[in-house]
């Protein structure tokens, strides 16, 4: 593969990232879904349209974060001679950034409490790594900042509604899974990173709740 020259902008290398990883994890996770109308319990449109809503405003706040971060030109390739998304991948592998899975969203024996609680866990999981990149810089903050709250909120709105289906939410511990960065470098490649996980996630996400919206 040749390497980017010095005139690439750097969203291009940006873009590559997400598309090679959202199309690596959907091929994965993809598959199709049982009827709506056959899924117990029931959940309640208000939920389901306060969540799309809060999906949409997470996504928007996730992507100026992303540019945000890739801002200064090619100093991946340049500086660190990380030309190529996989080489990026390879990098937070290395880390240790998780991921977090939402195959019971997605599967044909689709189960709205199993669907719920990965959900859940995976906001949290995505609220822990954002928090661990706090000190990122000084400009990142602000934003940072209120990409967290946002998918707290998210979180305690599905929450909410597992308790009024009578479902006690499973937290899985996240303790001891998020990545220690001892750099500026590890950490603003770990922010890219974890920005792209958490877009993907709220992609499956969000093509969940709108099927589930359907009579």
């Amino acid at each position: 593969m040749a390497q980017l020259t010095t005139q690439s902008p750097m969203k291009l290398m940006a873009l590559q990232l997400l598309l090679w990883h959202s199309a690596l994890w959907t091929g994965q996770e993809a598959a199709l879904l049982v009827p709506a109308s056959s899924l117990t319990p029931p959940l309640s449109r208000s939920f389901l349209l306060k969540s799309l809503e809060q999906v949409r405003k997470i996504q928007a706040k996730g992507s100026a974060l992303q540019e945000q971060l890739v801002s200064e030109r090619l100093w991946w390739c340049d500086l660190y001679k990380l030309c190529h998304p996989e080489e990026l991948a390879l990098l937070g592998h290395s880390l240790g950034i998780p991921r977090a899975p939402l195959s019971s969203c997605s599967q044909q024996a689709l189960q709205l409490t199993g669907c719920l609680s990965q959900l859940q866990d995976g906001l949290l999981l995505y609220q822990g790594l954002l928090q661990a990149l706090v000190g990122i810089s000084p400009e990142l903050a602000p934003a940072l900042d209120m990409l967290q709250m946002d998918v707290s909120n998210f979180a305690t709105t599905v929450q909410q509604q597992m308790e009024d289906l009578g479902v006690t939410p499973v937290l899985q511990p996240t303790q001891g899974t998020m990545p220690t960065f001892t750099s500026a470098f590890q950490r603003r490649a770990g922010g890219v990173l974890a920005a792209s996980y958490l877009q993907s996630f709220l992609e499956q996400a969000y093509r969940a709740l709108r099927y589930l919206t359907q009579p």
